[in-house]
């Protein structure tokens, strides 16, 4: 398999940040079987390798995806456990960018269950794939709703070798909204132990590998955050459990969204905890970011779809800059608006704007001298990941502070 000696000096690629191809469809309407939509991976078929992991499935990356491990061409199960409980109307799927000839997936059974992972699955689409072919989209044959979803991908085209899927698609409706429990401990992570405090929306916290510190904000079962190691630093996406007690997730260095890697957790306490580099809470660190490098990036300011209403779950991070402000008397903020590529350029230069104007007239509303405020919208021109998925675009949907 040529391509795959290539794509293993990627290592592990965070290809839906630099190589997504979103569909026509998917431009519009947010699959829900996605990382990006709060989707994990709950149960895994035989892997080639990580480089063509399952995970890639729901990367909404047609590009690169999974292949079975050598042989095992039949019969190969995953399970996705989605964010809330959904009733799906639609499905999608990818094989034109598989590697080997006869390898791409054809006849997959489509199965959702309210149960659990492992019980309680009625099946809603049975259908045949065409030979390396992208954007192949079927309806459902019944609208059942559930919260985990089984694929069973029982043949492909022909190879005795293997079996590959690239991306998997669904659209319907989310029929629930739950609130993710705070998700404030320490784990055990992929680099050492993780110590996250969650103050409303907003996070902080650190890991015990090389000085780690990190500052973000959570949005639905989505944590996004910028990492900070010395004079390294970039953002991350990791996406929890319904429960909190795990997360997946990708992270990345400042500007070089090819050299990612994945960042595993699991929960092994419920006490935060913390480490000799960290100050300890949103307020602290985002005191010492602002007087140390001058500028912050905001992950816990979260609005309403294309409008400048801040959510009241946004309150509790407003508050912690109020209280910042008055604390460092002599600070002046610029308070800088940033959006996805949604709309126009013209519009979202306006709504950036709009939504730093709001920022500031909250922070006067309780107390801050507008004097110490001014505010700038960049629109979509300054973004820190790829507008090419629903996963890039939420990165740059921010509010940034810059000390002046």
């Amino acid at each position: 398999m040529s391509r795959k000696l290539i794509l293993l000096s990627l290592a592990i690629v965070c290809l839906f940040f630099e190589f997504g191809l979103i569909t026509n469809a998917a431009a519009t309407d947010q699959s829900l079987v996605s990382f990006s939509s709060g989707a994990l991976l709950v149960e895994k078929p035989a892997e080639y390798s990580s480089v063509w992991g399952s995970i890639w499935i729901i990367d909404e990356n047609p590009q690169i995806g999974w292949c079975c491990s050598k042989g095992k061409i039949l019969n190969n199960v995953l399970v996705i456990e989605l964010a809330e409980k959904t009733v799906l109307n639609r499905l999608e799927f990818d094989t034109g960018k598989v590697d080997t000839k006869g390898s791409a997936a054809k006849d997959i059974l489509v199965e959702l269950s309210d149960e659990g992972p492992t019980a309680g699955f009625k099946e809603i689409a049975s259908v045949s794939l065409a030979n390396q072919k992208d954007n192949q989209s079927f309806p459902v044959t019944v609208e059942e709703s559930g919260k985990w979803l089984r694929l069973t991908i029982k043949n492909n085209h022909g190879s005795a070798e293997y079996t590959e899927l690239m991306d998997f698609r669904a659209f319907g409706k989310q029929l629930t909204q739950t609130p993710l429990p705070d998700v404030s401990g320490t784990y055990k992570s992929d680099y050492n132990d993780f110590h996250l405090r969650q103050q409303g929306t907003s996070v902080t916290g650190c890991y015990e590998y090389k000085e780690g510190v990190l500052n973000g904000g959570i949005e639905g079962r989505t944590m996004k955050f910028t990492w900070q190691e010395g004079d390294s630093k970039g953002p991350a996406v990791m996406v929890f459990t319904s429960d909190g007690e795990k997360f997946f997730g990708f992270w990345w260095h400042e500007g070089q969204e090819r050299a990612a890697g994945t960042w595993n957790g699991v929960k092994k306490s419920q006490e935060v905890g913390g480490c000799p580099h960290w100050s300890g809470g949103v307020q602290e660190q985002m005191t010492k970011e602002l007087l140390e490098f001058g500028r912050v990036r905001l992950y816990g300011i979260n609005f309403d779809v294309d409008s400048d209403i801040i959510r009241d779950e946004s309150k509790p991070t407003l508050d912690k800059i109020v209280a910042m402000l008055k604390s460092e008397p002599a600070m002046q903020l610029i308070i800088e608006g940033h959006t996805d590529s949604s709309g126009t350029t013209e519009h979202n230069q306006v709504l950036s704007q709009q939504r730093a104007e709001s920022v500031k007239l909250y922070l006067v509303s309780a107390g801050v001298s507008p004097s110490r405020l001014s505010v700038e919208g960049y629109g979509e021109s300054k973004p820190v990941a790829s507008n090419t998925t629903a996963t890039g675009m939420a990165q740059n949907r921010r509010v940034e502070l810059v000390k002046k």
